[in-house]
């Protein structure tokens, strides 16, 4: 065989069993210089065809498991500091990272045990004789490695789709348990080391089987089946006609009487004996949230049930009423996205004591045996993990003595020492933003310390969607990966506080049906802007526009509103403005907002062609501009749009071909133009009747998952409508009666 053709089948060779072909090679040529040359061309081309040199291949594998470890840890870190956060923020910074650590967290755990049960099998076969204590105290990882898969108790969920893995969470926890036990016997030599791995292991377990716990319980097959009462066959029917027949039969005149229960109402107060505003809030919502979270498993309440409520709403003003509202929903984001369910319980305190105790025994042993010929490196990451793992218990606990529900639980329990506590820290004062963000309010610290949602409003303006009003960078490249349009809709999307003269105006609505007959109160949910149109005296009027399609009637509005905005008032700001009307400002706020929730959020809405119908009329108005260059803003479009004039319907000049209502909407704001100074009042009320029935129109899991986005204000009206009676998930009463016999 020639040397050349022999040495270019040896490049295709693996590198297992080469050093033996290349001695059997090189061995049968006769002349030594010529055996040294080749093998020296060999072993460069060799070298040259490596990606990673042999010295970086050396150093990962040196270090991987060491960084790995580390950055499990970082990761925990930050998801139980932002996992709380994301409550009360709708910012997409806090989202984004909070999603990449979520889904990182558990991949780096679960690859951090294969390694570390890789390297325990090569360690075996390395130093079969003598044991290299390094790979012992590499063991000792293994169960902080189960720790960091429990997770933090901030957060369990990313999604409510994540609820309904708990069986895969299930399957991850007996296999994992079994790697890491399986790393702890191979690396087994009966070292004091690994004796402290034993009540780490027992946190481990503790912490990754809460996780799955809670998994399964805020699946929505256990979510909902928890709240099922027991099956009521009511009343004795058979019984009942017997007793009434053999009355009968003996000659007594016998009537079926109705005897009506009297319903009761809430009383709380008398928990704490006395009239704490703070603690009433907290009470009154743990007493409604236990019963009004039916409505997020899409089951019905009971009449007696709205009775409580209504009586409880009726008797409240607008700030208390959102505020028991908010709270409610805090307690539900809770139970759905993080281990509340299982923390705030006895059992779950026990837990987290054997817990916390396993971890500060085990690092205290770890502080007195001997370390002698550990790695320091080594020896620093296991002090990392053990403090780190002390120090997130910690928080924890800090977390769960500073809730709602430990201050729920010494209010019920009048544990006056620890209640004394509470009273002071009272009389500590914070500052918020103000809800318009004009400047800042001091406030109490009343342990509703926390904001327990975001209280603003994203806003989206069709016109400076439409305008390119923010251009963006690097669009080719985001076009490449398929993700201009999303980021594009990102970038126009815009949040405002939610006002309080907003929250007065939704509350005033809602009490003014209190008294009405339940059918009659039901119109709320479908009225779409008629009631206070009927009330104008101009339903007529506008009638095509409030019965035509939903998403075809929030475009329509929408448009309008900006119209007659720039009508009215061409040189001032868009709101928040002080200087507006307050009408107008409404109008504005949620005019934008149900657009928002068309573009962005269309499963909240009812099923339409909502974003066929946006896209067409961004198109004619894109259009509508191109030809017009003077137009650079939105307030000159506006402006130039106003003068079109719609005598011809632009059904007959388009037809079915394009879905776009833009000159339908100028047809609108000419028609609201007459309207004179009730304008704005009624464009504020049909918008506020709009958003009652988007809210009763949603279901319940979609209102869920709005939760971990900071909350929308659709889900808060949409559960203040529920208080009132207002909502289609209650259960039709004959009457709150039960029958009795009267003979004579």
């Amino acid at each position: 065989m020639r040397p050349q053709t022999s040495f270019r089948r040896l490049k295709s060779l693996q590198p297992a069993g080469l050093e033996l072909t290349l001695k059997a090679h090189f061995g049968g040529i006769k002349s030594k210089s010529t055996n040294a040359n080749h093998y020296l061309i060999f072993m460069e081309e060799r070298r040259a065809m490596e990606i990673f040199p042999n010295k970086m291949r050396k150093l990962w594998s040196e270090w991987e498991l060491r960084t790995m470890v580390v950055i499990s840890l970082f990761l925990q870190v930050v998801l139980i500091v932002m996992g709380k956060r994301r409550k009360y923020t709708a910012r997409n910074r806090v989202r984004i990272i909070l999603w990449l650590a979520y889904l990182s967290a558990d991949w780096v755990a679960t690859v951090s045990l294969g390694i570390l049960s890789n390297k325990q099998g090569d360690s075996d076969e390395a130093h079969q004789h003598s044991p290299d204590p390094n790979d012992v105290l590499t063991a000792f990882w293994a169960p902080f490695l189960l720790l960091h898969l429990g997770g933090p108790d901030t957060i369990t969920a990313y999604a409510l789709e994540d609820n309904e893995l708990w069986l895969r969470h299930l399957l991850g926890l007996i296999f994992q348990f079994f790697v890491a036990l399986y790393v702890f016997i191979r690396s087994w030599t009966g070292s004091q080391m690994l004796f402290l791995s034993i009540p780490m292991f027992v946190a481990g377990m503790i912490k990754y089987g809460e996780r799955t716990w809670v998994l399964r319980s805020a699946s929505s097959e256990q979510f909902r089946d928890s709240m099922l009462t027991s099956p009521d066959s009511g009343p004795n029917y058979a019984k009942f006609v017997e007793e009434y027949t053999s009355k009968e039969a003996e000659g007594y005149i016998v009537k079926v009487d109705q005897v009506e229960d009297v319903p009761h109402a809430v009383g709380l107060s008398h928990i704490l004996g006395r009239t704490d505003e703070v603690i009433f809030t907290l009470l009154s919502a743990q007493y409604f949230f236990e019963t009004f979270k039916l409505l997020f498993a899409d089951l019905i309440l009971s009449f007696q049930e709205t009775l409580n409520s209504q009586d409880y709403f009726k008797k409240s003003d607008c700030e208390k009423a959102f505020k028991v509202v908010e709270v409610e929903l805090g307690f539900m984001y809770d139970a759905l996205y993080t281990k509340a369910t299982v923390v705030y319980t006895k059992t779950g305190c026990i837990l987290r004591l054997v817990s916390f105790s396993s971890t500060v025994s085990a690092f205290v042993a770890f502080l007195i045996i001997d370390k002698h010929g550990f790695s320091n490196i080594d020896l620093i990451i296991t002090h990392l993990l053990l403090v780190g793992a002390i120090v997130l218990e910690i928080y924890s606990a800090l977390l769960l003595l500073f809730s709602e529900q430990a201050i729920l639980y010494l209010s019920k329990h009048k544990n006056q020492k620890l209640f004394c506590i509470y009273e002071k820290l009272k009389r500590y004062r914070y500052k918020t933003p103000h809800p318009n963000g004009a400047s800042t309010q001091d406030h109490n610290f009343e342990f509703l310390p926390k904001k327990m949602w975001s209280h603003s409003m994203a806003q989206y303006n069709l016109f400076s969607f439409c305008l390119k009003e923010k251009p963006t960078k690097f669009a080719r490249l985001q076009k490449l990966f398929c993700i201009y349009e999303k980021l594009e809709q990102y970038r126009y999307k815009n949040l405002e506080g939610v006002s309080s003269e907003l929250k007065e105006l939704i509350f005033q609505l809602l009490k003014e049906q209190e008294k009405a007959e339940i059918d009659v109160r039901n119109q709320l949910c479908t009225s779409r802007g008629a009631l206070i149109l009927e009330k104008k005296r101009c339903h007529n009027d506008f009638r095509e526009f409030i019965e035509a399609e939903f998403d075809q009637s929030i475009l329509l509005w929408n448009i309008a509103t900006d119209l007659c905005y720039y009508w009215d008032y061409p040189d001032t700001d868009p709101p928040p403005n002080c200087n507006l009307p307050r009408n107008c400002r409404i109008a504005k706020l949620v005019s934008e907002y149900m657009l928002y929730l068309l573009v962005m959020c269309p499963f909240m809405l009812p099923s339409g062609i909502g974003l066929i119908r946006f896209r067409d009329t961004c198109a004619e108005a894109m259009n509508f501009c191109k030809e017009r260059k003077s137009i650079k803003d939105r307030k000159k479009a506006c402006r130039t749009l106003n003068k079109v004039e719609t005598k011809v319907l632009p059904s007959e000049v388009k037809g079915d071909r394009s879905k776009s209502v833009l000159f339908d909407a100028c047809k609108l704001a000419k028609l609201l133009q007459s309207l004179g100074e009730d304008k704005w009042e009624t464009m504020s009320h049909v918008w506020v009747e709009m958003l009652f029935y988007a809210a009763s129109q949603c279901r319940g899991n979609y209102h869920a998952q709005q939760l971990r986005r900071g909350g929308e204000l659709l889900t808060h009206v949409w559960l203040l409508m529920a208080h009132f009676g207002i909502t289609k998930q209650i259960q039709i009463s004959k009457g709150q009666v039960r029958a009795k016999l009267n003979t004579h």
